[in-house]
Protein backbone atom coordinates (compact mmCIF):
# COMPACT_ATOMS: atom_id res chain seq x y z
CA UNK A 1 0.00 0.00 0.00
CA UNK A 2 1.59 3.45 -0.81
CA UNK A 3 0.81 5.80 1.98
CA UNK A 4 1.09 8.46 -0.26
CA UNK A 5 -1.91 7.60 -2.20
CA UNK A 6 -5.38 8.71 -0.45
CA UNK A 7 -3.51 8.56 3.16
CA UNK A 8 -2.66 5.06 2.86
CA UNK A 9 -6.14 3.68 2.19
CA UNK A 10 -6.84 0.80 -0.11
CA UNK A 11 -7.86 2.17 -3.64
CA UNK A 12 -8.79 0.58 -6.64
CA UNK A 13 -5.34 -0.35 -8.60
CA UNK A 14 -4.56 2.41 -10.85
CA UNK A 15 -6.97 4.97 -9.15
CA UNK A 16 -7.49 7.35 -6.69
CA UNK A 17 -10.51 5.78 -5.87
CA UNK A 18 -10.98 3.90 -2.48
CA UNK A 19 -12.44 1.14 -1.70
CA UNK A 20 -14.31 3.07 1.20
CA UNK A 21 -16.01 5.05 -1.30
CA UNK A 22 -17.72 2.21 -3.49
CA UNK A 23 -18.50 0.45 -0.70
CA UNK A 24 -20.27 3.48 0.71
CA UNK A 25 -22.11 4.29 -2.35
CA UNK A 26 -23.16 0.91 -2.71
CA UNK A 27 -24.46 0.73 0.63
CA UNK A 28 -26.42 4.20 -0.27
CA UNK A 29 -27.93 1.98 -2.60
CA UNK A 30 -25.63 2.45 -5.83
CA UNK A 31 -26.06 -0.22 -8.24
CA UNK A 32 -22.61 -1.34 -10.32
CA UNK A 33 -23.89 0.07 -12.85
CA UNK A 34 -24.27 3.84 -11.85
CA UNK A 35 -21.10 3.03 -10.15
CA UNK A 36 -19.58 2.32 -13.61
CA UNK A 37 -20.82 5.87 -15.25
CA UNK A 38 -19.73 7.63 -11.89
CA UNK A 39 -16.63 5.97 -12.27
CA UNK A 40 -15.47 5.25 -15.60
CA UNK A 41 -12.05 3.88 -14.80
CA UNK A 42 -13.25 1.23 -12.88
CA UNK A 43 -15.07 -2.27 -13.97
CA UNK A 44 -17.50 -5.12 -12.65
CA UNK A 45 -14.21 -7.17 -11.52
CA UNK A 46 -12.96 -3.97 -9.22
CA UNK A 47 -16.31 -3.76 -7.66
CA UNK A 48 -16.54 -7.13 -6.83
CA UNK A 49 -12.87 -7.19 -5.62
CA UNK A 50 -14.21 -4.28 -2.52
CA UNK A 51 -16.74 -6.48 -1.64
CA UNK A 52 -14.63 -9.10 -1.04
CA UNK A 53 -11.39 -7.27 0.73
CA UNK A 54 -15.19 -6.17 3.04
CA UNK A 55 -16.33 -9.70 3.37
CA UNK A 56 -11.75 -10.53 4.16
CA UNK A 57 -11.58 -7.95 6.48
CA UNK A 58 -15.21 -8.93 8.52
CA UNK A 59 -14.09 -12.91 8.46
CA UNK A 60 -11.20 -12.17 10.14
CA UNK A 61 -12.32 -9.99 12.84
CA UNK A 62 -12.83 -10.89 15.98
CA UNK A 63 -15.13 -9.76 19.11
CA UNK A 64 -14.21 -9.99 22.39
CA UNK A 65 -17.52 -9.94 25.10
CA UNK A 66 -15.93 -7.46 27.74
CA UNK A 67 -18.51 -8.76 30.10
CA UNK A 68 -17.70 -12.13 30.25
CA UNK A 69 -14.10 -11.47 29.68
CA UNK A 70 -13.49 -9.87 33.13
Amino acid sequence: MNYKIMRGKPIIKGTRITVEIILRKLAEGATFQILLEMYPKITNEDILACLLYAADLVANEEIIDLDKAS
